[in-house]
């Protein structure tokens, strides 16, 4: 893949330059998506900005986000590595939803994502930079695996084109740690530390792209279990779809549904 990776940094470059921008801001979680992305940034030449944002976060991982930092100031010149400790801000929100009984788990956990979002925003208009997406293509366009207006809120999206498979094989080319390579894939966002497998009805990436594929190309399933993952795939990305489609807009002359 070392052409993709190539391919990739020289877009991300081209694309900031062409914008005006001189800095590109990443959020790293310790996971293979974000390393990979903030390496691949960093290939760039541009000043990188590579941002770890802690919200109660289990320790191993925002362990792996602090190696994942040191590893890419050591390997380029132009990285910085900063970290940002948003626990306090959000258990002050969490309080206010919590006394004004807005107390949805789900809502709060999706919070945690756009509080790293107006971080990254604050910290890209701060820097002439550009906030960069770390989202594949079966988490962004398959099953909607995202926050809206969180992790989905970027500038730019380099990754959004490969699936999970070919981001750990792209990891694994850029020299990204063995140990994000192999941790279990998670968001972050719940204090139980569930991972993406758990909140995605129990299916691995491998089964979810093979599902997905079957989705669009309309061929059968081979067998009962890619049948019952492709029923899970569509149920999950059924739930999703008003994240990957326009904001509804009222259209003067509507009279409602005959």
């Amino acid at each position: 893949m070392g052409n993709l990776a190539q391919d990739i940094t020289t877009w991300i470059g081209d694309y900031a330059r062409s914008a005006g921008m001189t800095s590109l801001v990443v959020g790293i979680s310790g996971g293979i998506d974000s390393s990979v992305v903030s390496t691949l940034c960093a290939r760039t030449g541009l000043k990188t900005i590579a941002l770890s944002m802690p919200i109660r976060q289990r320790p191993e991982l925002h362990d792996l986000s602090r190696r994942h930092g040191q590893w890419l100031e050591k390997n380029f010149t132009n990285v910085e590595h900063r970290t940002v400790n948003l626990t306090q801000p959000f258990d002050e929100f969490e309080r206010s939803m919590i006394l004004h009984g807005f107390t949805s788990d789900l809502g709060l956990a999706n919070s945690r994502s756009r509080l790293r979002m107006v971080c990254l925003y604050q910290i890209a208009q701060s820097s002439q930079g550009l906030v960069v997406g770390t989202g594949n293509r079966v988490e962004d366009f398959g099953v909607g695996f995202y926050t809206k207006y969180g992790d989905g809120g970027v500038d730019i999206s380099p990754i959004g084109d490969l699936m999970k498979t070919e981001v750990w094989q792209l990891g694994r080319d850029l020299g990204v740690l063995e140990e994000i390579i192999t941790t279990p894939p998670t968001d972050g966002l719940w204090d139980d530390g569930r991972t993406d497998q758990d909140q995605l009805g129990g299916l691995t990436y491998e089964r979810l792209e093979r599902a997905m594929h079957l989705d669009e190309t309309e061929i059968k399933p081979a067998n009962d279990q890619e049948g019952l993952d492709l029923y899970q795939y569509r149920k999950i990305r059924a739930r999703s779809l008003h994240k990957m489609t326009p904001i509804p807009v009222f259209k003067k002359g509507y009279h409602g549904v005959v």
